[in-house]
């Protein structure tokens, strides 16, 4: 018997789903102020670059949880913006791999450093282990809705 009898303002979809676009428009907000022209989702591929450059475009959608319309559309637009290349892979040139240019590099520490201002103001006054619940509760929920033998 479940005891998940939730108002609709309290499913938890809805108030992680309230917290992230709280947090991304304060993140776009302080990209502009800072005078970067880049938006979250376009920040997002870039994040994934500076971990590991020249991923594919598959690997970026999905490290991304976009599909692959969404993805291209991304990154064509960070081509127009001279941030990144698309280079066909010597394996298959079916595929496109991504990479930084030198202008991209050295947007990495300042958007950071805004990321990690957006965060703070954000959990202003939370404690470390309430965060540490939250990162569990909602790892457990990840794990739960994506178990391969549940499906």
């Amino acid at each position: 018997m479940s005891n998940n009898q939730f108002k609709r303002g309290e499913l938890y979809s809805v108030v992680n789903g309230m917290a992230t676009t709280a947090v991304a428009r304060r993140l776009q907000k302080n990209f502009r102020n800072a005078g970067l022209d880049i938006t979250i989702e376009q920040w997002s591929i870039l994040y994934h670059l500076w971990k590991e450059d020249g991923l594919s475009q598959l690997e970026l959608g999905n490290r991304t949880f976009r599909d692959k319309a969404s993805t291209t559309r991304l990154i064509d637009n960070l081509e127009k913006q001279e941030l990144v290349v698309r280079v066909a892979s010597k394996e298959d040139r079916r595929i496109n791999l991504v990479y930084l240019t030198d202008i991209a590099k050295p947007l990495q520490q300042i958007t950071y450093e805004l990321a990690n201002q957006t965060m703070n103001e954000a959990l202003l006054d939370i404690s470390k282990e309430e965060i540490d619940i939250v990162k569990n509760v909602f790892q457990r929920v990840y794990d739960n809705l994506t178990n391969k033998d549940l499906l």
